[in-house]
């Protein structure tokens, strides 16, 4: 699973779901005068530039990000649309934030960061891009150990992202019980929870493992990216989340809706995503 590098679908139509959501959580987490903590357990890279060899092969931010920029809809003062266009006004208009930059940007002096990545290519790059402040801590380390040694995180009040890359079926069942052991451990924990939709349905079991817990303030939201009897394997891109925080439902339907779609004639996404 140490081959998987994000660079290739960085910025594509799954990002644009997860990140916007993203946006929209921490920015209500945020408004509330209280500290927090931001956990994060696959964090990848932070910082992708789309004109990367790698980025131009799949040309999924072109399906994504570029075509949800373009839009005409409700979206001028999206928080997702600020933290975008500040990440190109600081690095160029190509590049595209992963989950750690976006949380750099929303996150306050007195709120702290816990990032996890164990790739021995992926983790000097995302040091590089969070160097130089002192509210962020990047663990080298596997997330299913480390976010277990640094839980409760303090300050206690906390978002926990979970975003593997699921290249083998068994991840998939490594990240519905990292959801369970991490609500264990951190019950006030708002935890976030990324997954691909796949044709071949390997997240059907981890979904209905999670319904059936019983976890408090659950939420399930999915959006369809193409057909899902398309001929490619990921056909859309879903959020778990527990303790959802309260009133956020418009804005997360907001962000749903405008989430673009792989229209007749193109190539869908067909890879898992990760931060």
């Amino acid at each position: 699973m140490l081959s998987y590098q994000h660079d290739y679908h960085a910025g594509g139509p799954a990002d644009v779901h997860k990140h916007g959501s993203l946006a929209v959580v921490l920015t209500h987490m945020t408004a509330k005068n209280k500290p927090m903590s931001y956990l994060e357990s696959h964090a990848g890279a932070g910082l992708y530039d789309l004109q990367s060899p790698m980025a131009e092969k799949t040309g999924e931010a072109r399906q994504g990000i570029e075509r949800w920029l373009a839009l005409d809809g409700p979206l001028p003062d999206h928080p997702y649309r600020r933290v975008v266009t500040e990440t190109r006004n600081r690095f160029g208009p190509h590049h595209y934030p992963g989950s750690p930059w976006i949380a750099r940007l929303l996150l306050r002096a007195t709120d702290s960061m816990h990032l996890m990545e164990l790739h021995p290519g992926t983790q000097p790059r995302l040091k590089g891009v969070m160097r130089d402040d002192n509210r962020i801590h990047i663990h080298h380390r596997d997330s299913y150990e480390g976010l277990m040694a640094i839980l409760p995180p303090n300050p206690r009040r906390s978002l926990i992202v979970i975003d593997p890359s699921y290249e083998v079926k068994t991840e998939f069942q490594k990240a519905g019980q990292l959801v369970l052991d991490s609500h264990r451990k951190c019950p006030e924990a708002v935890i976030m929870l990324w997954y691909p939709l796949l044709r071949d349905h390997w997240h059907h079991p981890m979904c209905r493992r999670l319904e059936q817990a019983n976890l408090p303030k659950w939420a399930r939201r999915e959006v369809l990216l193409a057909s899902p009897s398309g001929p490619k394997r990921l056909y859309g891109s879903g959020l778990m989340f527990v303790n959802l925080p309260h009133g956020i439902e418009t804005s997360l339907d907001q962000t749903d809706h405008w989430v673009p779609r792989v229209h007749p004639g193109e190539t869908p996404t067909n890879s898992s995503h990760s931060s």
